[in-house]
């Protein structure tokens, strides 16, 4: 019965392109974009639905969870459910997405939606891992636009679920600041008078 209603689910979806199997991906050594022929499908593709239990941690994994940040992402996946499905091996494995089953189990979850990356090596699997979580830090924020966006959102939303600390919230909403009333003297510094150290040598002002 379930072959039966998978085959018609199948049978339900628009046929692909030819032409999709390709897809723009990086720029070639003259400067124009290149296009390389999908092989295989994506993980992305098709995402189901797995028992968290059945789901095995990466042995290897160098990426360490706090039970703080565990229990941030737990605060986002209650907030907002599960938007970012877990990358798992053939066999079960987790490739990406541990601090969200350790969130999911702190939350006593009993699935979660996965992608399968089908067919990958070994040696691609343990590449992935580590590719996973140091490309989200090669990241930067503009930190104006940031500040304007929480500063916006204040009084309106629980702003600790974005991960960000009380007191950074509040350092980075602070947009405009006050005037002083001080004008920095660029000459000043030449009015400052020296004292040479007898023993050491060294200069300190006066």
């Amino acid at each position: 019965m379930a072959r039966t209603a998978s085959a018609s689910r199948h049978a339900e979806q628009p046929p692909t392109p030819a032409d999709a199997r390709e897809k723009p991906t990086s720029a070639d050594t003259n400067g124009k974009l290149a296009k390389v022929a999908r092989t295989a499908e994506w993980p992305a593709d098709a995402i189901e639905r797995r028992p968290l239990d059945s789901l095995v941690p990466y042995a290897k994994n160098a990426r360490l969870h706090s039970d703080a940040q565990v229990a941030q992402i737990a605060g986002s996946m209650r907030e907002w459910g599960w938007t970012a499905p877990i990358l798992v091996s053939d066999d079960g494995m987790i490739i990406a997405g541990h601090g969200r089953v350790l969130a999911a189990r702190s939350l006593r979850l009993a699935d979660a939606p996965v992608m399968i990356a089908r067919g990958w090596s070994r040696e691609k699997i343990a590449a992935y891992v580590i590719a996973d979580n140091r490309l989200a830090e090669n990241a930067a924020w503009d930190r104006d636009m940031l500040g304007a966006e929480l500063a916006s959102l204040q009084g309106f939303f629980d702003l600790s679920l974005t991960g960000f600390s009380k007191g950074e919230i509040e350092a980075l909403c602070v947009i405009d600041l006050p005037e002083l009333g001080v004008e920095y003297d660029e000459n000043a510094a030449n009015g400052v008078k020296y004292v040479t150290c007898p023993k050491c040598g060294h200069e300190f002002p006066r």
